[in-house]
């Protein structure tokens, strides 16, 4: 482990091993904090590997980690951010039961953001797991609480929004292959829980309830949501031959798996990515192709502990995943950020304060369609803090949008709480798509105007408040025309 400076230098390091049974291991490490020099936003990394005991393992036997977290050392000056008056909030809005029309809040943007978990499962697979004793992922099919649980308690809990993404290859009801596997009923059992979905929103204005698969393995593989697809997907076959799905996906081909979900119009994201031995296409992990850039449209940056039993929005184990979307934006996917909890147990959006965030159009209500509208458009934000809001423009342009520049660019940091919460840093990252190289910060301001090299550039801001929660807008993605002389930055 290594705390790095702002300006990136190691102020020091750590390393050590540690005994894996099972259980969450806490490993305390002593900083006195006084070698870390002036004030500032440090940043404390982690490299990890872990393997199983016995001899040593090969290259791809090996599971490498990375974590990165920052840290305010000292106090800092905080960044100055322009006003931004903070959109409505969808579920401010739940007691105009009948109403469609959102009016935007006077000299803010014209959306209402809506607040959801798009990751969490339930008795469909190895979720649902109550609360008393639920300590990790169910046995599938075994859990407590179905998806009519999971919808009422999220919705219960002040989310606008819950994704029950139950694994595709567990629908025979086991986690690896049943011999006894009935087809019948393991597609009823899918088509059941998208008529539960749909039934849920139908009576529960201002709520969306959403169903679909969490498709994947872990191991040489990766997992993915499908938000949109009415048919189960799979694999496995029971001892007569017969498939358990509607539609044969062979495991672990993503480049097909995409192709399919172009073809089928069906949109993903991809669930805490790891920076190797995910989403291999020709051996190259996270790689891209053209069908999977056109599906693909978000990318977990930000993870509760997916075997939380807390319902209490306390729990302090997360995961950040900010590099290996880094890596994916990087590869050529056009991908925004979100953050979900991934509840194995029956705590649905409960765990802890972060949320994934849409942005739909003023008026317009939160249905299916527009979910999806906002989604392919990219209009999403992650954040750690369900009171926060962050948008990124660019120009004339939001977050999310793709479009041809001349000139200089201004990028425009937009930050908002509901509970007084400040910012005690902003950056603005930038990178170039297809590069497969690294992203960067541009400033740390909130407001920076460049005029960007000729040729293809994205950027996105992340703000962090002065709590500690971290919020991430999705990029712009520009194209840059020849022009002036580049202006220096400001």
């Amino acid at each position: 482990m290594e705390l790095l400076a702002p300006s990136g230098s190691v102020v020091e390091r750590w390393q050590g091993s540690v005994t894996l049974s099972g259980d969450p291991v806490s490993v305390p490490v002593d900083w006195s904090g006084r070698s870390a020099g002036s004030p500032g936003i440090y940043r404390v990394r982690m490299r990890a590997v872990s393997r199983d005991a016995g001899p040593p393992p090969t290259t791809s036997e090996v599971e490498e980690v990375e974590q990165s977290w920052e840290i305010s050392v000292g106090a800092p000056a905080a960044p100055n951010l322009p006003h931004f008056a903070p959109m409505p909030v969808g579920r401010d809005q739940r007691a105009d039961v009948g109403t469609s029309q959102i009016a935007p809040a006077p000299a803010s943007l014209p959306y209402t953001v809506y607040f959801g978990n798009l990751h969490s499962q339930t008795n469909h697979s190895d979720g649902g797991g109550d609360l008393a004793s639920c300590k990790g992922a169910q046995d599938p099919q075994t859990g407590k609480f179905g998806p009519d649980a999971a919808y009422a308690y999220a919705r219960e809990k002040g989310l606008d929004m819950l994704f029950t993404s139950e694994h595709n290859h567990m629908y025979d009801g086991s986690d690896g292959t049943n011999p006894n596997a009935d087809v019948g009923a393991a597609k009823a059992r899918y088509q059941s829980g998208l008529a539960t979905a749909a039934s849920f929103t139908k009576a529960h204005h201002g709520f969306l309830a959403i169903y679909g698969l969490e498709w994947g393995v872990i191991n040489n593989g990766g997992h993915l949501n499908i938000f949109n697809s009415p048919e189960l997907l799979g694999w496995e076959k029971n001892a007569k031959g017969e498939l358990v799905a509607d539609t044969l996906t062979p495991r672990s081909d993503y480049a097909a798996l995409y192709t399919l979900m172009r073809k089928r119009g069906w949109i993903g994201q991809f669930n805490h990515p790891a920076i190797t031995g995910q989403f291999i296409v020709n051996g190259v992990p996270l790689a891209y192709t053209r069908d999977g850039d056109q599906v693909m449209a978000l990318c977990e940056v930000l993870n509760s502990t997916a075997f939380s039993n807390n319902d209490s929005e306390t729990e302090t184990r997360r995961s950040n995943f900010e590099m290996a979307c880094n890596k994916l934006l990087e590869a050529g996917y056009h991908v925004a950020f979100s953050s979900d909890q991934d509840n194995h147990c029956a705590n649905w959006g409960a765990s802890y304060t972060n949320r994934t965030a849409v942005l739909i159009p003023a008026h317009k209500p939160l249905t299916q369609a527009s979910f999806l509208q906002a989604v392919k458009a990219r209009r999403v934000f992650a954040t750690m803090d369900k009171n926060s809001q962050l948008v990124l423009t660019a120009n004339s342009h939001i977050m999310g949008e793709r479009f041809v520049n001349k000139g200089p660019l201004t990028l425009t940091v937009h930050f908002a709480s509901s509970t007084g919460k400040s910012v005690a840093s902003v950056a603005v990252m930038e990178g170039v798509p297809g590069r497969g190289g690294s992203v960067s910060q541009l400033s740390a301001t909130g407001v920076t105007t460049i005029t960007p090299a000729p040729g293809e550039h994205f950027y996105y801001a992340k703000v962090t408040q002065n709590d500690g929660n971290i919020l991430w807008s999705a990029p712009v993605w520009v194209r840059q025309a020849a022009g002036p002389k580049p202006a220096r930055k400001r």
